[in-house]
């Protein structure tokens, strides 16, 4: 069970959080986009929400400022949070500005107004988890485009919010956070999503 929950762990991890709404863009919305514009936008997200935090925690680790992908410590996590808010916001400004993908650039900067919740969080030493954070996120903004696009996608909210549970689970199993962190975390992705939707819904 230990070893299952720590699996789900590593696969819901809140660096694919970015990656894994912009291929539910793509793949939702029925707006015609050409698939030059759509790697235009995927690789060069994957690259700085994926490849460049990974390097840049393995250089962190290298120089023993950071020691785990889970960010324990309140210290290494300001460090995370702090890479993370730099990268999006150069996906906002430079991969998807606002007259492009609306619908896209408000989920990165609700992403980005959840990061540094969460970093103004850690100055209290309230830790909320990221893994709840990330998922809050990624549910609310599946059940935005569906309402938005008028498409029927109940199958995949139900994934999202079955996978939401498991990451919840699992944080609390490995006595990774409280309660009131993982509930806090899931709360501050759902809201923060949800407050941008005056702005594109």
């Amino acid at each position: 069970m230990r070893l299952f929950l720590r699996l789900i762990s590593y696969l819901l991890h809140p660096l694919f959080i970015p990656f894994a709404g912009t291929i539910t863009y793509f793949l939702i919305t029925p707006k015609y986009t050409p698939l030059a514009v759509q790697s235009g936008n995927i690789l060069p997200i994957f690259i700085l929400t994926i490849i460049i935090p990974i390097i840049c925690f393995l250089i962190l680790r290298n120089l023993g400022i950071m020691r785990s992908i889970f960010v324990p410590n309140i210290k290494e996590r300001k460090y995370t949070l702090y890479i993370s808010m730099g990268l999006l916001l150069m996906v906002l400004l430079k991969v998807i500005p606002n007259n492009f993908t609306i619908e896209l650039h408000y989920y990165f900067l609700g992403l980005l107004a959840a990061t540094f919740s969460a970093l103004v969080l850690l100055f209290f030493n309230f830790k909320c988890s990221m893994h709840l954070l990330g998922m809050g996120s990624l549910l609310m903004y599946l059940i935005s485009l569906s309402i938005h696009f008028e498409v029927n996608i109940t199958i995949a909210i139900s994934i999202a919010t079955l996978l939401s549970g498991l990451a919840a689970t699992s944080r609390l199993y490995l006595n990774a956070h409280s309660k009131a962190e993982v509930i806090i975390g899931f709360l501050i992705g759902l809201l923060t999503q949800l407050f941008t939707l005056k702005f594109w819904l």
